[in-house]
Formats: C-alpha cells, structure tokens, sequence
C-alpha cells in the first residue's frame, strides 16, 4: 500500500503538473523544483518517468476539451463518416511540427538529463523566456498578427515553431512557452498560438511517455501504479481548469504577466541555491 503522506506529495505534484504544463511557466522546471522540497519515497528510475508520464494526464484533458477540433471525421447521420480536411492538414502541418524536437531529444535527451536538470539552469532559463515575453508582447503592441486563426497556419510557419519547441528540451524553458514565444515572433496570434500549442503537445507527450515507459519497462509495483494513476488524474481535472482559464485569459490580456512571474521565480530559485543553500 502506499503510504497516506506518498498521497498527499502526489496530490500536490498533479496540481503543479496541471497548472504549470499549458501556462508558459515550465511543468518540468517546477516539477524538478517542488521535489527538491517535497521528495517522494520512490526509485530514481521511477521518478524520472513519473515527471514525464504524470503529463499524459494533462494531455487527456486537452483531447477531451478540444476533440471537436481534433477529430478529423465528423458523423452528420448513419451514413459513412465525412472527413473534415481542414483538421486532415492540421494534423500534417503538426507531424512537420514535431520533427525538429524529436530527432533533437532522440539524439540528447539522456546528455540534457545527465548535465541540465539542476536549479541553476531551470532559474536561467526560467528568467531568459520570463525577459523574452515581455519584450515580444511590448514589440508586439506595434504589429498586426498575420495568422489569426489556427487554421491559417502553413506548413512553413509550423515547421518554424517546432523548431522553437526543440528549445524546450532544456528544463525550465517550457514546451509551451518556446512554441508560444516562437508563434508570436513571426506573427501568430496568442490564441492561434495557444490552440497550436495544445495540437503539438499531443504526439510529443504520447511519444515521449512511450519512450519513457519502455525504458522504464511496463514492470510496476502496486506502490508505484498507484502513485502515477493518481498523479494523472489530478493533472487531468486541474488541466481542465487552467486550458479554459488560460484561453479565455489571453483573449483580453497578453503574456506578460507569466513572463515577470518567471522571472521572480528564477531570481528566487537562484537566491536559495547560490547564496542560502
């Protein structure tokens, strides 16, 4: 059985998990650094699976959210299925999306964790993104978005923002905040960017929870089933939350407030560990 107090971190980590993977802020650097707190009794093997699998149930929340979207067939009657080509081709422009980012975690991603994942390089890049939002919203007050709407967005500018997404492999960046800061360099809008956000996150959070769970292998304790069946399903319900929160946010306001509250947290995290650890 797992231990009442095991619960509660788990409990506390879905929370962190489904707030912070669809706001720009990192779920990764804010996992790494809630368990240099909060430590839970579980393997190291585990654990590094655990912060990556606990995601798929922030992903689910998104299927269910915007499956109309997402679903290429649509059933008007009895009939055979029509098939909604528009969603067709967004799902095409989100594969050439993904391609940057998984051959760069396929060829780094066991160097990145060996050397990267420390609270240093999460404050760093936590305080970079935090001064890249806001200078981009301030640039930004001067432009027009020349892609409104998700489905203006070509294959070229997809490309483009998974090359940014392949910035997010360093912890503490966020995978939605290098797509999202990447979108609105070259003229996306914030929703459009948000919404093209949540397309991407899908394939890459299923294909790096599959690579996570062979390497891990599918062998779980009791213990340790629990303990990642209870983590996604808080990040589930809380992720439900925050994805209407955040799109119905960024329709009145833009990003900088998460930039400045990146930056406070670096600082933050750098203090403790440079000067007061």
């Amino acid at each position: 059985m797992v231990d009442f107090i095991e619960i509660l971190k788990v409990i506390f980590l879905g929370i962190v998990e489904g707030i912070t993977e669809w706001l720009p802020i990192s779920s990764t650097g804010h996992m790494l650094l809630v368990d240099e707190f909060l430590k839970l009794n579980v393997s190291d093997s585990f654990k590094e699976m655990f912060f990556v699998v606990i995601q798929l149930g922030a992903i689910l929340a998104v299927v269910l959210l915007f499956w109309n979207k997402m679903f290429p067939f649509q059933f008007k009657d009895k009939s055979k299925p029509v098939i909604k080509a528009e969603t067709f081709s967004l799902w095409f422009k989100v594969v050439v999306a993904c391609i940057p980012g998984a051959v760069v975690t396929l060829l780094f991603d066991d160097y990145i964790e060996a050397h990267l994942h420390t609270p240093v390089v999460i404050a760093l890049t936590l305080i970079i993104y935090g001064i890249a939002f806001i200078f981009i919203e301030d640039w930004n007050k001067k432009r027009t978005p020349r892609v409104k709407k998700l489905t203006d967005i070509t294959y070229k500018t997809a490309f483009i923002i998974g090359l940014f997404q392949v910035l997010s492999i360093i912890p503490g960046t966020s995978r939605s905040g290098s797509t999202i800061i990447g979108a609105l360099l070259i003229g996306v809008s914030r929703v459009a960017a948000a919404e093209f956000t949540f397309f991407l996150a899908v394939p890459v959070m299923f294909g790096l929870s599959a690579i996570k769970l062979l390497k891990f292998g599918l062998a779980f304790t009791g213990a340790e089933l629990i303990i990642l069946l209870v983590g996604m399903a808080v990040a589930f319900i809380v992720s439900v939350i925050v994805i209407k929160f955040l799109m119905s946010y960024i329709k009145k306001h833009d990003f900088k407030v998460f930039g400045w509250y990146r930056i406070a947290l670096g600082i933050i995290v750098l203090l403790y560990f440079m000067v007061l650890k």
